[in-house]
């Protein structure tokens, strides 16, 4: 494994660059970040220069132990397997699959549905869009969340269903959803953004946050 410090490409409101962003948190993992600003010049995101980090011109792309790596839930996954620190997936294969499924369920079956890319593409009805898609998706996570949750979203041990939780009820508040709705992802939300991998990977506090957002 190498010694060199990760370098994670990323967006301070990007979802997916923030779940890599508490990932590295909790495991107590020193990394630099190097901003890709998905607005300016068109989107840095869409250079050939970035398209050969990430063939999809997304965020985050990561360089780690000598390769570059893509898709959030990857790379929280080879964190998880390469640093020491707290496990981010249960050792219990059930309580995995219940990890796997919520992670799934918003990295795949909300989050896609309401990203920038997604949004710009729709247009004036870009609003409706995101909460009819994010409340479409919360309707479905409450009652698995319900079952599964116990201090968090799988039992009492913070895992990558957690990391990626917090960064959609973010989104989900950013485009006016009521979140009171869904009182197990409210409950989980607030216990989760009072721990400290949590604030420090914010998006309020980026070293490419504006400063008129800035905490």
């Amino acid at each position: 494994m190498s010694q060199t410090k990760p370098v994670l490409h990323g967006y301070f409101r990007s979802s997916c660059s923030w779940r890599v962003r508490i990932a590295f948190a909790l495991k107590g993992t020193e990394y630099d970040q190097v901003p890709v600003n998905l607005i300016k010049d068109g989107g840095q995101q869409l250079t050939e220069q970035y398209k050969t980090l990430n063939p999809m011109q997304q965020v985050p792309a990561v360089e780690i132990d000598g390769i570059t790596l893509s898709q959030s839930l990857a790379v929280i996954q080879y964190i998880d397997e390469t640093r020491p620190g707290p496990r981010l997936l249960p050792a219990d294969p059930k309580a995995r699959a219940q990890v796997r499924i919520i992670s799934d369920l918003i990295a795949s079956g909300i989050q896609p549905l309401q990203n920038l890319y997604v949004l710009q593409k729709i247009g004036a009805e870009k609003v409706q869009w995101a909460q009819h898609f994010i409340t479409r998706g919360f309707q479905a996570l409450e009652p698995i969340l319900k079952q599964t949750s116990g201090k968090y979203c799988v039992g009492d041990e913070i895992s990558m269903a957690d990391i990626c939780l917090v960064p959609q009820v973010y989104n989900a508040e950013r485009f006016k959803v009521d979140v009171g709705q869904y009182p197990t992802i409210k409950r989980l939300n607030e216990t989760l953004r009072e721990i400290e991998a949590f604030k420090v990977s914010h998006p309020s506090c980026q070293p490419d946050t504006p400063e008129d957002l800035r905490a």
